[in-house]
C-alpha cells in the first residue's frame, strides 16, 4: 500500500515538476471530474490498459492518497486538486483520496488490463474473416466470437498470448462459423474357432448256453439284453451294419442306437464262443463363427452421440416387501463417442464401442425366473488422428484347451486292452477380437447425391420368380458417397526452410477431405 500525506511545499513543487515533464513528453490523457464518492461506491470501476493514464480533478484540496497495490497503479500529483493515474501492470487495485479533515474526495476501483485496442487491430489485420471479441478479467484475457475454421481459433490464441506475454492467461471460447461434424465408422470383428473330439467304447456279450452276460459302456445305453443272438441269426447281421445306424440283429429285441451327435460304429458276432454286441463312438466337431458389426454415427464437434442396435432384456428385481420390479438391460451393438475437432483437421475423440449378446449357459434362476447372462466385448479410450485415418483401439486373442479321460479303475490302465474300458474327450477354443475406428470430417450434401440400396428395387414378376428364380428385379442404387483424399501438394526446393504464410482459410468442413 502506498500513502501520500500532506502534499505541500517541496512535495507540491515535485508534483508540479512531474506534471510539467509529462506535458513536455506528450503524455496527455482525458480528464475525469471527481464527484467525491464514498469508499464503498465501487460499482463503476475505472478500466485502464497498461500504459494508459487518466487525470482526476478534485473539488477540494487533497491531503492523502492511498493506493492498495502500487505495482498495478501509479499516481502523480500535479496540484492539490488534480492527480494523474497511470496504469503500470495488469491487475486490480483501489485508490482513495482524502482531505486533511478526513473527507473522501475520490474513491474507486481500478482494473488494469492489456491494451485491448491494439489487440483488436492486430486480429482484424491477421484474420479479416473472423469476428473476435476480447474481454479482460484481472490477469486473464477471454476470447469470444466466431472464426472460419478451427485452425483460426488456435492462431488467434497464439497471437494474443504473444502480445500479452507469458504472465497473462488466455482463455479461448471461440466457435466456428459453420459447426464441424464428425462421422465415425467402427468395424468390430470377432472370430471363434473351436474343435472337440470324443472317443467312447460300448460292449455287451451274452452266452445263451450258460446264461452268462457281460457288458462295458461309456456314455450310452444298450437297449435290452433279454435276447441273446444265436448262430443262425449272426449271418443276417452284416447287411444291416452302417456308420451311424443302430444295430439290430434279425429278430432281436435289443439294439445299439446311434447317439444324436458323433458317429457310431457297431457290430455283432461270435468271439471265443461268446455272442458279442459292441459299438464304438467317434465324435469330432469343428466350428467357425464370425461376428461383424459396422456401426456408423455422426455428431457435432464437442457433442456426444450414441447408437444401439439390439434389444433390452427384462430382469426381475425383488424388494424387501416381497414385491417384484423389472429392470431392463441393453444388449447388442452399441457405440458412443465425443469428437473434438482440433487445428489442422486433427480429431480428438473419446470412443466407447461395445458388442454384447445373451448367453444361456450362464443363466441364473431367481424366483422361478431364468435370467440369461450377457457376454460383453467393450473398449473405451481417447485417441487423436486425422480425417480418414484408421486406428485399432482394441484387440483380444484368447486360447483355451481341455482334455478329460473317463475310465474304469485298473482296467483302463491296461496296455492296448485298456482302451476298451475308457473314453476320452478333447476340446480347444480360440477367440480373436479386433476393433477399428475411422473418423471423417463431413458436411451436409444434397439429398439427390446420396444413393440408397433400395433405389431401383422392384418386385419380380411371376414368370421371373418361378422360371428365372429371381427374388427381385431392377438394380440397386450405386455406390454411396465416400471421403476422398485431396491431391498431394508439391513443394519446390526454393520453398524449403521458408516460413509458411497464412492464407485465407478454406470454407470446406474437412481439410483434405470432401464429399
Amino acid at each position: 500500500m502506498s500513502i501520500l500525506r500532506n502534499i505541500a511545499g517541496p512535495r507540491r513543487r515535485a508534483a508540479l515538476m512531474t506534471a510539467l515533464f509529462l506535458a513536455t513528453t506528450g503524455a496527455t490523457a482525458p480528464t475525469a471530474l471527481a464527484q467525491g464518492p464514498s469508499a464503498n461506491q465501487q460499482d463503476n470501476a475505472l478500466l485502464l490498459s497498461v500504459g494508459e493514464s487518466r487525470v482526476v480533478n478534485l473539488t477540494d484540496n487533497l491531503s492523502d492518497v492511498v493506493i492498495a497495490d502500487p505495482n498495478v497503479l501509479d499516481v502523480h500529483v500535479r496540484s492539490q486538486r488534480q492527480v494523474y493515474l497511470i496504469a503500470k501492470a495488469p491487475g486490480q487495485t483501489n485508490i482513495f483520496i482524502t482531505t486533511r479533515d478526513g473527507k473522501t474526495l475520490y474513491a474507486n476501483a481500478v482494473r488494469v488490463g492489456n491494451n485491448l485496442t491494439s489487440m483488436d487491430q492486430m486480429l482484424r489485420l491477421a484474420m479479416p474473416d473472423s469476428n473476435i471479441q476480447i474481454a479482460t478479467m484481472n490477469n486473464m484475457l477471454l476470447l469470444t466470437g466466431t472464426v472460419a475454421a478451427p485452425e483460426d481459433a488456435a492462431e488467434a490464441e497464439r497471437l494474443v498470448q504473444a502480445f500479452a506475454g507469458k504472465d497473462t492467461t488466455v482463455v479461448s471460447r471461440m466457435r466456428t462459423a459453420t459447426p464441424l461434424q464428425v462421422n465415425l465408422q467402427v468395424r468390430i470383428v470377432e472370430v471363434n474357432r473351436n474343435l472337440s473330439k470324443n472317443i467312447g467304447f460300448n460292449l455287451v456279450t451274452a452266452d445263451g448256453t450258460s446264461g452268462f452276460r457281460f457288458g462295458i459302456g461309456q456314455g450310452r445305453t444298450i437297449i435290452g439284453t433279454q435276447w441273446v443272438p444265436g448262430a443262425s441269426d449272426v449271418p443276417s447281421v452284416p447287411s444291416q451294419l452302417g456308420v451311424g445306424n443302430g444295430i439290430v440283429p434279425t429278430g432281436a429285441s435289443s439294439a445299439i442306437l446311434a447317439q444324436g451327435t458323433g458317429t457310431t460304429l457297431g457290430g455283432t458276432g461270435k468271439l471265443f464262443g461268446l455272442d458279442i454286441l459292441g459299438a464304438l463312438d467317434l465324435a469330432e466337431t469343428q466350428g467357425l463363427a464370425a461376428t461383424l458389426a459396422n456401426p456408423n454415427l455422426t455428431a457435432l464437434s464437442g457433442e456426444t452421440a450414441s447408437f444401439l442396435a439390439g434389444g433390452e432384456i427384462p430382469i426381475p428385481l425383488s424388494s424387501s416387501l416381497g414385491q417384484v420390479s423389472v429392470e431392463y438391460k441393453q444388449y447388442g451393438v452399441s457405440l458412443a463417442f465425443t469428437p473434438t475437432v482440433l487445428a489442422d483437421g486433427r480429431i480428438s475423440m473419446r470412443v466407447r464401442p461395445e458388442v454384447s449378446q445373451l448367453d444361456e449357459s450362464s443363466a441364473v434362476k431367481l424366483n422361478n425366473f431364468s435370467i440369461p447372462g450377457i457376454t460383453t466385448r467393450r473398449a473405451e479410450t481417447t485417441v487423436e488422428l486425422g480425417s480418414g485415418q484408421s486406428f485399432m483401439i482394441g484387440g483380444l486373442l484368447s486360447s483355451s484347451s481341455g482334455n478329460s479321460v473317463s475310465k474304469a479303475p485298473f482296467l483302463g490302465d491296461l496296455p492296448i486292452l485298456g482302451n476298451l474300458f475308457k473314453s476320452q474327450s478333447w476340446r480347444r477354443q480360440e477367440t480373436e477380437l479386433v476393433i477399428i475406428v475411422t473418423p471423417y470430417l463431413v458436411r451436409p450434401v444434397d439429398a439427390r447425391q446420396i444413393a440408397l440400396p433400395s433405389d431401383g428395387y422392384r418386385n419380380p414378376t411371376d414368370a421371373a420368380f418361378f422360371l428365372g428364380n429371381k427374388r427381385h428385379d431392377g438394380q440397386t442404387g450405386g455406390e454411396r458417397p465416400k471421403p476422398s483424399a485431396a491431391a498431394p501438394t508439391t513443394v519446390t526446393s526454393d520453398q524449403v526452410g521458408k516460413v509458411a504464410t497464412k492464407g485465407k482459410s478454406s470454407k470446406s468442413a474437412a481439410p483434405g477431405f470432401s464429399f
